[in-house]
């Protein structure tokens, strides 16, 4: 099946992760940004336009600064295969996007860049493209480590913005499909996303925010992001 699309979808994600370090001279400090640009591909075992996306997203995973993530969504699964990593608060936060990003509904396989533009993920010249015009953001400044988020003073659009929890799986991650349209074939995956938590909103001011530490084998990263599929702010990763 090629790509289509369906009903509404959700949310969105982007970008920034900063290190302060001793500057040489006088004991100053110098601040060093590492932007990071976030990747949501939203796709489907169900999916047969999916498998070239997933191998983008892993090339994608390689290069530094970018943060992709893999969400798996639901609405394929009555197609005679059920994805073993998809969940319904997936499709909740690709039905999120569509309004903002000017969608009539989802689509698979479908890339959101920072949370402010998308393209199909199988066209990696289209993928390569919006990275690049988008850009990335440097505040506020996160700092994450030992199951604890810092968040620097800044300007949250709106008075507030929601600070989201990610675990995900940075290995790759081999699925046999025996049904469906992707019967017979073997799918790579990679950065798979196991869980999706809000776990705060940031105001604008200087705030701590701690959290379970993640499953062994899953790595953790926040999105700090405007409400309602808005643009991410800034992104950190373990």
């Amino acid at each position: 099946m090629g790509i289509q699309p369906k009903r509404p979808h959700m949310l969105s994600i982007a970008l920034t992760a900063a290190t302060v370090m001793l500057g040489a001279g006088g004991g100053a400090y110098a601040d060093t940004l590492r932007p990071l640009t976030v990747v949501e591909l939203f796709t489907s075992q169900g999916c047969s336009s999916c498998p070239p996306a997933n191998a983008n997203l892993i090339e994608l995973s390689k290069r530094p600064g970018i943060l992709a993530l893999s969400f798996g969504v639901t609405y394929w699964d009555r197609l005679g295969w059920k994805d073993i990593f998809a969940k319904p608060e997936y499709t909740d936060r690709q039905e999120v996007y569509e309004t903002p990003l000017g969608r009539d509904g989802p689509f698979t396989p479908q890339m959101v860049v920072n949370g402010r533009a998308d393209v199909v993920g199988n066209r990696i010249s289209e993928v390569d493209q919006l990275i690049k015009t988008q850009g990335t953001l440097s505040t506020p400044r996160l700092d994450l480590k030992n199951r604890s988020l810092t968040i620097g003073e800044g300007k949250a659009p709106g008075g507030n913005a929601d600070i989201w929890l990610v675990t995900y799986n940075d290995q790759t991650v081999n699925v046999p499909v025996r049904s469906g349209e992707n019967s017979g074939h073997t799918l790579p995956h990679k950065n798979v996303v196991h869980s999706l938590t809000k776990v705060g909103s940031w105001s604008g001011k200087p705030q701590t925010v701690t959290f379970p530490a993640a499953k062994p084998g899953l790595r953790t990263a926040v999105l700090i992001q405007t409400p309602n599929g808005g643009p991410i702010l800034a992104a950190a990763t373990e």
